[in-house]
């Protein structure tokens, strides 16, 4: 029997992820995927696994994801990034869980980078809120980062998803761009003050290396684990780096 559980998938030129993400949810009711236009076969292979493709400009992931909640129609729904796989034991426990007497789930991430599962860094075990019932979840508005919030009683589950980040060095960089960017705005909007912002600019890098490196014992996941330190050290600098700019703008435009 099919999994009583809306999946809820956003996409934008996923065609390098997203058959392997729908594959793991293939036995799940319902797949609901929300797409922004994208430019290469991700609509064509997501209509191998489901009708239920709608299309839309980017609005934002909070955004994008509210939407592909929106469209959903069974009482419970898990969220789904397209680099993200569900794996059986994940699925036997979402359908003994759902019938518990819980509003929503955080489910534990299993993060790889460069093709190794990365145990340490404070990226293992990443809770993060998946599963939920419809009517008690929403997506909390905000550029990045986003998140579920739930009204209820919520547990956690023991089987992780399996989150395919990163690639390449230069996949990070990439994305790293975007994100900072996205960050930039939301600092610049939530706190007014550009001494702060030049503070933890200066600061904020040297204690995310530490942080990671060392507190969360990064460097017992070798040379990987030095990289990530690393690559997270810098994206920390370039979003308050591109805030402090974008709060000149701002004190210009104002001017």
């Amino acid at each position: 029997m099919k999994i009583p559980v809306s999946v809820a998938i956003i996409t934008k030129n996923e065609e390098k992820n997203i058959r392997d993400a729908l594959e793991s949810v293939k036995d799940f009711e319902e797949i609901v995927v929300i797409d922004s236009f994208s430019e290469d076969t991700t609509v064509q292979i997501c209509s191998e696994y489901t009708g239920k493709i709608f299309q839309c400009q980017w609005q934002g992931f909070a955004r994008q994801k509210q939407l592909a909640i929106d469209k959903t129609t069974l009482p419970w729904v898990l969220v789904l990034d397209a680099d993200e796989r569900v794996t059986e034991a994940l699925k036997k426990e979402i359908r003994d869980k759902i019938n518990e007497d819980k509003d929503g789930y955080f489910i534990p991430r299993k993060n790889f980078f460069l093709g190794k599962w990365i145990k340490h860094s404070g990226w293992w075990p990443d809770y993060t809120l998946r599963l939920f019932k419809k009517s008690k979840g929403k997506m909390q508005k905000r550029q990045v980062h986003e998140k579920i919030l739930v009204e209820g009683k919520v547990g956690h589950l023991k089987e992780p998803l399996l989150h395919y980040t990163y690639h390449s060095i230069d996949d990070f960089i990439r994305k790293m761009k975007s994100y900072a960017c996205l960050a930039a705005e939301e600092i610049v909007k939530n706190n007014p003050s550009q001494y702060k912002i030049i503070f933890r600019m200066i600061f904020s890098p040297l204690f995310t290396f530490f942080k990671m490196y060392i507190l969360r014992a990064g460097f017992l996941d070798g040379l990987r684990g030095f990289i990530l330190a690393v690559l997270y050290s810098f994206y920390s600098f370039l979003k308050y780096a591109e805030a402090w700019e974008k709060y000149g703008n701002r004190k210009t435009i104002q001017n």
